[in-house]
């Protein structure tokens, strides 16, 4: 594909086949991806029906989870092809198969209850007696092949084009200020002139041959309706080889000869393979954070074998796409995790930077769990594999990048409309050229002496209109976009902000407010127990087992803390040092310490409420005590009070209808939130916090970090109210939470970024998701937005002042004023580097570096 008319063209076609939902292509990344129905349509009439519109496809990779793209070493002769078949018949659970023997491939579907894909793999190797060896095929490294080949291929060309084109432009430019060459060139054989039969046979090749895939692109792209740079190559190429081809057998004919203009053909033809080939090496390098990605995952890992009675048996190295989940798998020190999964034996530290962005090593002993793709550093680890393929994180954080990649932003709309009507205006413009020009010659508007001794008026009006087809790029304005967006994406992955679209990308460069959820976003997420306070005769400890026996069943942060509290109450200093021990001690202490409870019920916003021997206990805010109807003692309001003005959350209690007591919880904020905060109001944002806590802990937070518009006391499906209430003027919301309870805010918000989400990664309902639990990362975000649409926006201006400055001075426009004439192979060389210099602006995105704090707060640092 070379320009926006082509990607238009291509999903044009695969929207009209049957069966297929969806269809979505990427200029950038030359990939497609199509969700259609199998019954309706196979993968096959999708690529012939994308070979048809005349370009070259493949299926990289398919979303169904039984099926396996093999390829085979040693897959050589007939006699390999039909033992392949053979155990491949015998193989138990295997649905079908198709075997590509040129390719060296076999298609697989398979039944996972039946076998595995390891299994399929052995089995090939052991009944062929190692004779082939099958591998799963990475459908990444498929795709930087067939980038390479392209590069490949694009290279070859160019250089036969350059072995035949130099030769004419030597004969034109060169020989006939040497004599004895000019001298041979000039003798004839037959009616033509050596030199000229020597240039006619060269640029034949160049334009046949060499320029067969423009002639195949243009001839497919017109069927079908539409047009595309080769149509604009085709006819200015074609326009001077067949005007040349005429002066030539004119001049052999009659003995005037004519200007010719072969070496105008091919020189364009050269400059466009040279472009593109720029190009197509350009491109590559815009998606190089896939390719780091992709590389961080090991190519093989050590499988530990196990005896049926669970002992281990031996070691073997196999390949890591064949990883099944429960595999325990050996990790050196110095490798890198070939899975996500859980530590089964061993101790050591891991880097996973390349993954989170946390610097600092993290310590993993038994059942911590570890992500594939991170390396381990000084002890070896047995881990048990627990997500692989597509579930784990580092496939998933693939998986959002190349979806951002994908996907348009709103602002291609423009790139996509200019194409459509690009190509016919420009030759509508290329016609009124020559007629403009041949009809003021005819009629003697402009001087004789403007037109050359050996030329004519028809010429000189020709070499005008071929400069104009040639030198309109409709390249540059469908990679403005794409490109830089593709860099954008990449980039963000490297800092540890995921981007799932270009629509979410463009958006987040006008954000005027963005709301933070509280707790786990603002703060810690790490609440703990300061204060317990009894105004009953109760026992605390009593009240403390009351309390935890209530919270037991919630998945609350503050329940978890309440129960920390009261198990440390209750077990200080009788607990064992070993951690398993510790751990086994735990659980029995819970079961045997809690109370019964029944007719548990969590309340969102509110607490929760049980019946704890068949009496009522409630435990939560204020407004869950006062609608039950329980008074709040002076004492224990004036209590309650001095904790909320000092950001403490107060949990109120009350047992059998009265009051009985209330703990103070604090979660301390993150160390970077008022610096964030303050930075954010230097970008022009306003930051709003909203909270379901009370209005007093939720004022004293915000006093803290610096916000001034709070929102406290709501529900969570509240928040979703409150962004809509900022979005009634127009204003572009961003919503800040932790992904899970505050999802309803994040799909309302016009940017919903998902902060801290460690392992975590596919969170539906955000835009954006900041791996790290950083509020830094909010800054990066918006800040990569903003440049990345500044340089879409510069892309688009040199894109548009090209086209706009370069068009009328190949027409000829200058010339009248200062004799300026662009021959067309010179306007053929400015079209090539077009595109080229939007693709390489684009890649400076690639030094982008996240802002420091110092530099957005203007701060001076001595």
């Amino acid at each position: 594909m070379t320009c926006a008319a082509c990607v238009n063209s291509v999903e044009g076609i695969l929207k009209k086949l049957p069966g297929v939902n969806r269809a979505v292509v990427a200029l950038a990344t030359s990939l497609g991806e199509v969700e259609y129905d199998p019954a309706a349509i196979s993968k096959d009439e999708i690529v012939q029906a994308i070979e048809d519109a005349g370009f070259e496809a493949a299926l990289l990779q398919s979303s169904e989870q039984d099926k396996a793209l093999l390829g085979l070493i040693g897959l050589h002769t007939e006699r390999d092809v039909n033992l392949l078949y053979d155990i491949l018949r015998k193989t138990e659970g295997l649905c079908q198969f198709d075997v590509n023997s040129v390719r060296a491939e076999v298609e697989i579907t398979f039944d996972p209850e039946v076998v595995g894909l390891r299994s399929i793999v052995d089995i090939i190797e052991i009944e062929s007696s190692g004779r082939l060896k099958a591998h799963v095929q990475n459908p990444y490294v498929r795709s930087s092949s067939n980038d390479a080949q392209e590069a490949s291929k694009m290279l070859h060309l160019l250089r036969s084009s350059l072995f035949l084109s130099i030769p004419v432009f030597f004969m034109r430019m060169v020989c006939p200020h040497i004599s004895f060459i000019n001298s041979f060139l000039l003798m004839h054989c037959g009616p033509f002139r050596i030199g000229d039969l020597l240039k006619w046979m060269l640029v034949s090749v160049v334009q046949f041959v060499v320029g067969k895939r423009f002639y195949v692109a243009a001839y497919r792209a017109l069927r079908h309706g539409s047009t595309n740079m080769d149509v604009l190559v085709v006819l200015g190429t074609t326009a001077t080889y067949v005007y040349s081809v005429c002066a030539l057998l004119y001049g052999a004919f009659t003995g005037f000869h004519p200007p010719m203009y072969f070496e105008t053909s091919a020189m364009i033809i050269t400059f466009v393979l040279l472009g593109k080939y720029l190009e197509v090496l350009a491109k590559g390098r815009t998606s190089d954070a896939i390719k780091k990605l992709v590389e961080l995952v090991p190519a093989t890992a050590i499988l530990l074998l196990k005896y049926k009675d669970g002992k281990y048996a031996g070691e073997k190295e196999i390949d890591a796409l064949l990883i099944q989940p429960g595999d325990v798998l050996k990790v050196l020190p110095g490798s890198k995790i070939p899975a996500d999964g859980i530590v089964t034996w061993g101790t050591s530290h891991v880097d996973e930077s390349m993954v989170t962005g946390e610097s600092a090593s993290i310590s993993k002993e038994v059942s911590s769990s570890v992500i594939g793709g991170t390396m381990n550093l000084n002890g070896t680890l047995h881990i048990q594999a627990a997500k692989v393929g597509s579930g784990t994180v580092l496939s998933q954080i693939i998986s959002l990048v190349e979806t951002a990649q994908m996907s348009k932003a709103p602002i291609q709309k423009f790139a996509d409309y200019v194409a459509g009507i690009f190509v016919p205006i420009v030759i509508t413009l290329s016609l009124l050229t020559f007629c403009t020009w041949f009809v003021c010659g005819t009629l003697g508007a402009y001087p004789n002496s403007w037109v050359s001794e050996t030329s004519n008026c028809f010429v000189f009006s020709l070499m005008f209109s071929i400069s104009v087809v040639v030198i309109a790029c409709p390249c540059a304005l469908g990679l403005a976009t794409p490109t830089a967006v593709m860099v954008a994406t990449g980039v963000g992955a490297n800092h540890g902000v995921l981007v799932k679209g270009g629509d979410a990308l463009e958006r987040a460069q006008n954000v005027k407010y963005i709301i933070f959820d509280k707790t786990g976003t603002l703060t810690q997420g790490k609440a703990t127990v300061t204060t317990t306070k009894v105004f009953s005769g109760m026992d605390v400890g009593d009240f403390l087992t009351l309390v935890a026996s209530a919270e037991a069943s919630s998945e609350h942060p503050l329940a978890k803390a309440i129960l920390d509290y009261a198990f440390h109450f209750h077990f200080f200093g009788k607990l064992p040092s070993s951690k398993d021990d510790v751990k086994k001690r735990k659980e029995d202490a819970f079961s045997q310490w809690l109370l019964e409870v029944a007719d548990f019920s969590a309340l969102p916003g509110k607490g929760v409420q049980c019946l704890i021997n068949g009496k009522m206990i409630l435990v939560g805010n204020r407004a869950l005590i006062s609608e039950n109807g329980v008074n709040i003692p002076e004492e224990a309001e004036s209590f309650l009070v001095d904790m909320e003005l000092n950001a403490k959350t107060g949990i109120l209690v009350a047992y059998d209808g009265d009051f009985i007591g209330l703990m103070g919880v604090t979660d301390p904020l993150k160390r970077e939130a008022a610096v964030v905060i303050q930075g954010l109001k230097k970008m022009g944002i306003y930051p709003v916090m909203v909270t379901g806590d009370n209005w007093r802990t939720a004022l004293a937070v915000a006093k803290e970090i610096g916000i001034e518009d709070v929102r406290a006391e709501v529900m969570p499906a509240g928040k979703a109210d409150v962004i809509r209430s900022l979005q009634k003027d127009g204003s572009v919301v961003a919503m800040v939470g932790d992904g899970i309870n505050d999802s309803p805010a994040l799909a309302a918000a016009d940017v919903g970024m998902a902060i801290g989400a460690g392992t975590d990664i596919a969170i539906e309902a955000a835009d954006y998701v900041l791996v790290r639990n950083n509020l830094e990362d909010v800054i990066t975000a918006i800040d990569l937005s903003r440049k990345t649409f500044s340089r879409i926006r510069w892309n688009y201006f040199f894109a548009m002042a090209y086209n706009i400055v370069a068009i009328p001075v190949a027409a000829g426009a200058l010339f009248p004023l200062i004799g300026l004439q662009m021959p067309p192979w010179l306007a053929g060389a400015c079209m090539a580097f077009s595109s080229v210099s939007v693709v390489c602006s684009s890649l400076l995105l690639r030094r982008y570096r996240k802002p420091r704090l110092t530099t957005v707060l203007q701060i001076t640092v001595e």
